[in-house]
């Protein structure tokens, strides 16, 4: 099946969220916000999707109000006057394009170091639920309960805030190891309160921001989760090693109110678990009936492969392969939506050339596009 002729170019309500398409813009760090404010290009970055038909944008990490939240220099900010001002334009400019856009919330955990330039203070340690960046590695400190509280409210904050300016829904970054994915993974999390344990317990912190969401602003406010098994400290780790530990997982987690699931993958077409060809979100979408996007590696090709040093498949027709696994993948409803990221930060046009069957016409990916912002 043609890419062109799949469900990827048809509406799709999800709730109050009602989407032109399937198609996702991935979360992309770019650092292009000087000292948290995004400003008129980050609006005509995300505008310019907007424009090109893309249906949901997922803006790059945004650092919510923690002391420790930020881990680079020139990421935005989700709170105070100027940066909400910053987004507030860019949802405007993406509104009037016809586009949605959420915020990715975000909190780097043990992955910041001090003095390494992030602010607002650079000098504030990294915090994570056990002071530990991966298995037996020690990194910054371990957050006492009352910082975790104070973390919780940082996010729920920012949904709020989130919320007040025009955004559409909120993503929480609970993955690729960073804060709330430390909560999740048990060799970062040896907590022995109600934050830790088993990993339904690991998921308490999430389980607690997300009601904390939807009660303050609204059961009808999107809330998206986006989850990995894999970890930048660790790209083989795991959360769950077969379908009942994910339905552990899962389950508190949709119960407590997250709408969407995005499930992050390096590959979208590798099967999860042996003895079916399902992936991470078509396994998802089976434990929690909840819709679900799923990404990893959409439309890349060999370029993209040799530079980046991924071990994927190394044919040059890699990026028609994938759209017609895609395609059938997402005729039999395996998941809802896909996440492109890179071939869309390298062309802007990508949706509506994928959609005509253009694909000769697809840009080939180039490091270049991530100096600066078009």
């Amino acid at each position: 099946m043609l890419l062109s002729e799949s469900p990827l170019f048809t509406p799709i309500e999800l709730g109050p969220l009602h989407l032109k398409n399937r198609v996702v813009m991935a979360p992309m760090t770019r650092t292009f916000s000087p000292n948290g404010v995004p400003n008129e290009l980050v609006a005509a970055y995300y505008a310019r999707r907007a424009k090109n038909e893309v249906g949901l944008i997922i803006t790059e990490g945004t650092c919510v109000g923690h002391k420790a939240a930020n881990g680079y220099a020139n990421v935005p900010y989700i709170y105070g006057e100027d940066p909400l001002a910053g987004w507030k334009k860019v949802v405007e400019a993406v509104h009037k394009e016809g586009g949605k856009i959420v915020p990715q919330l975000w909190h780097v955990g043990a992955i910041r170091r001090a003095g390494k330039g992030a602010g607002p203070d650079e000098s504030v340690p990294g915090y994570s639920p056990s002071g530990l960046v991966a298995k037996g590695k020690p990194s910054g400190e371990a957050m006492t309960h009352d910082d975790v509280k104070e973390m919780i409210e940082s996010f729920v904050k920012a949904a709020e805030d989130s919320k007040a300016i025009g955004f559409d829904g909120v993503e929480l970054h609970g993955a690729h190891g960073y804060l709330l994915d430390q909560f999740f993974w048990a060799d970062t999390n040896e907590r022995t309160d109600e934050y830790g344990g088993d990993i339904a317990g690991r998921t308490q912190v999430v389980v607690e921001i997300v009601k904390n969401i939807k009660e303050r602003c609204g059961q009808d406010f999107p809330v998206i989760l986006r989850f990995s098994q894999w970890k930048q400290q660790a790209y083989h780790a795991k959360l769950a090693n077969n379908p009942e530990e994910l339905e552990a997982f899962l389950t508190p987690l949709s119960d407590a109110g997250v709408d969407i699931f995005h499930c992050s993958t390096r590959r979208f077409w590798d099967a999860e678990f042996e003895g079916s060809d399902l992936n991470l979100a078509g396994w998802t979408k089976k434990i929690t009936g909840k819709p679900c996007i799923s990404v990893g590696s959409v439309g890349l090709n060999s370029g993209f492969i040799d530079e980046e040093k991924r071990d994927m498949v190394e044919a040059s027709g890699v990026a028609k392969e994938s759209f017609e696994n895609l395609a059938n993948r997402l005729n039999d409803g395996e998941f809802e939506m896909i996440a492109i990221g890179r071939a869309l930060l390298q062309d802007p046009e990508w949706v509506a050339k994928v959609r005509d069957n253009r694909l000769d016409e697809l840009s080939d990916y180039s490091k270049d596009c991530l100096t600066k912002l078009y």
